[in-house]
C-alpha cells in the first residue's frame, strides 16, 4: 500500500514558477513509476508528465515539454514536479499518481496507476 500526499499548488501570475512535491509512504516507492496528471473545471483528466522509478527516464506531454520537470527522491519517497512559464491554461488540480514499474516510454494512461493522491490546486492568473 502507498499514500501519496501532494503540496506546493496556489496562485500564481502568468509567467511565474511553483514546484509541487508529492510524498510518499512505504517502503516500495523506489519500486514505482510516477506520474503527474491534472484535471481542469469540466474536462477530463489528462497526462502531464512521468518518471521512471530510477529517475533515470521520463515522458512529458507536449504542452508542457520545456516548461516543466519532473524529478524524484527515492531517499526520500518524494517526486517533485518544478513547473517554469506557467500559462493561465495550466490551471487545474494536479494529482500524483504511481504505476508498478514497467516503463514503456510513452504517457501514463489513469488505468495503469494503482495509487492516486488528493491533487492539489495551482492557479494561474493572466
Amino acid at each position: 500500500q502507498v499514500q501519496l500526499v501532494e503540496s506546493g499548488g496556489g496562485l500564481v501570475q502568468a509567467g511565474g514558477s511553483l514546484r509541487l512535491s508529492c510524498a510518499a509512504s512505504g517502503r516500495t516507492f523506489s519500486t514505482y513509476d510516477m506520474g503527474w496528471f491534472r484535471q481542469a473545471p469540466g474536462k477530463e483528466r489528462e497526462f502531464v508528465v512521468a518518471i521512471s522509478w530510477s529517475g533515470r527516464r521520463t515522458y512529458y506531454a507536449d504542452s508542457v515539454k520545456g516548461r516543466f520537470t519532473i524529478s524524484r527522491d527515492n531517499a526520500k519517497n518524494t517526486v517533485y514536479l518544478q513547473m517554469n512559464s506557467l500559462k493561465t491554461e495550466d490551471t487545474a488540480v494536479y494529482y500524483c499518481a504511481a504505476r508498478g514499474s514497467r516503463w514503456f516510454g510513452t504517457e501514463m494512461i489513469p488505468d495503469e496507476c494503482d495509487y492516486w493522491g488528493q491533487g492539489t490546486q495551482v492557479t494561474v492568473s493572466s
